[in-house]
């Protein structure tokens, strides 16, 4: 499925698919969007251009942000967690 992010760093809205953390230009933390891959699309340019202002303003882009909550329960965020907790018991293991 097709989401829609912005990325501060870069100002730059990205279409993804799934809920990515990081922006694939610069690397830094995206912000996952409200609106629709399907309404985005259907956008003409114009209101690309406002709807790209708009996340450019902190306050605007707070209320059209959300939060996937259930990374939790995604595979990558379990093996992520496994990977801190391995390098963890290595930490502890050398000191």
């Amino acid at each position: 499925m097709m989401y829609v992010h912005f990325c501060k760093i870069c100002k730059r809205i990205h279409l993804l698919n799934g809920h990515k953390m990081t922006c694939p230009k610069c690397s830094q933390p995206l912000t996952e969007l409200q609106i629709s891959y399907l309404e985005y699309i259907s956008f003409s340019h114009a209101e690309r251009n406002r709807f790209l202002d708009m996340c450019s303003d902190q306050n605007s882009l707070h209320k059209i942000s959300t939060t996937y909550r259930m990374y939790k329960y995604s595979k990558w965020y379990r093996n992520l967690q496994i990977i801190n907790e391995d390098a963890c018991q290595n930490k502890q293991n050398t000191c």
